[in-house]
């Protein structure tokens, strides 16, 4: 089988998911996959005092931004975190040799066991998860949420464009991902570098890594193409939990055909932790909102 591991990109506000995430994975790990999770260097004494006796390495994501020869390192200071967090992501395989990487959020817990066989074809490559996200879509038409509509058919289209590729719009997320290095090497050798360019820069011209390596595979094809319906159910909104909720969704329903659930920061804050805790009247009337929701 080749080798494959689990990475987390964390932060300080978000270490009581990790904590949590990394329970999950100790829990469901019946292959002893290894794991690691990177956060700033100012987080690191945190995180090992939370995290406590694991098998989880731990690493700095100072460590990932120096590996790259083409990247001025005071980016990952100079630059907003919901940014910088992006291309730490897609550069971890620069410091983890690995033949691919299953990528999660802090925000993700498994429910499961799971196995190196949910995350790699019998012949080693890696599977892509990719679709064209009609269910969550459906919902939201269901609902009225017509920006989410609008806002899924821009994002996908221009990314796409950057390639000049005719036809569908796909989604190759939600978290988790199951990236190959190879696809991210072509993606900076034949696009990026030959332009001048970095993955920093292209994180800047438009945000969004997971569209960047969907895209890649699909124009150049440097690993064979496996496509899945995501790993996990992803819940993006608390109007989406809500409506899946009330149809009696459980945690050991959503088991039966997901290794586990996403529950989004932006919404489900009652992790959040020390300095990036909303404070309390904010905390009161989002959960007033949610309820009458």
């Amino acid at each position: 089988m080749s080798e494959l591991v689990l990475y987390c990109k964390s932060y300080e506000g978000d270490v009581l998911r990790a904590v949590r995430l990394s329970r999950s994975i100790e829990r469901h790990n019946r292959d002893g996959l290894r794991c690691f999770i990177s956060v700033p260097h100012r987080d690191r004494a945190l995180f090992q005092a939370r995290l406590g006796n694991t098998d989880l390495e731990l690493i700095d994501d100072e460590e990932i931004v120096r590996m790259n020869p083409r990247v001025d390192p005071g980016l990952y200071t100079d630059w907003d975190g919901r940014l910088s967090q992006q291309v730490i992501k897609s550069e971890f395989w620069r410091l983890v040799p690995c033949d691919a990487y299953v990528c999660i959020d802090s925000d993700a817990v498994f429910l499961r066991d799971f196995q190196g066989a949910d995350f790699l074809h019998p012949d080693g490559s890696p599977y892509t998860v990719m679709h064209q996200q009609k269910e969550l879509l459906q919902l939201a038409a269901n609902l009225g949420k017509v920006d989410v509509l609008e806002n899924y058919r821009t994002d996908a289209s221009r990314v796409r464009e950057q390639f000049s590729r005719l036809g569908m719009d796909y989604d190759f997320g939600p978290s988790p991902l199951i990236w190959s290095p190879r696809v991210w090497q072509v993606l900076d050798q034949r696009i990026l570098e030959p332009a001048g360019m970095n993955l920093w820069d292209a994180i800047k011209r438009f945000p969004a890594e997971i569209r960047w390596y969907g895209e890649t595979l699909l124009s150049y094809r440097s690993i064979p193409l496996y496509p899945i319906e995501p790993l996990m159910r992803v819940y993006h909104y608390d109007w989406q939990w809500k409506a899946y909720h009330r149809q009696g969704e459980t945690p050991e329903t959503v088991a039966a055909n997901f290794l586990g659930a996403v529950y989004q920061s932006n919404w489900q804050f009652e992790l959040d932790f020390g300095a990036k805790k909303r404070p309390w009247s904010s905390r009161l009337a989002r959960r007033i909102k949610r309820g009458l929701r």
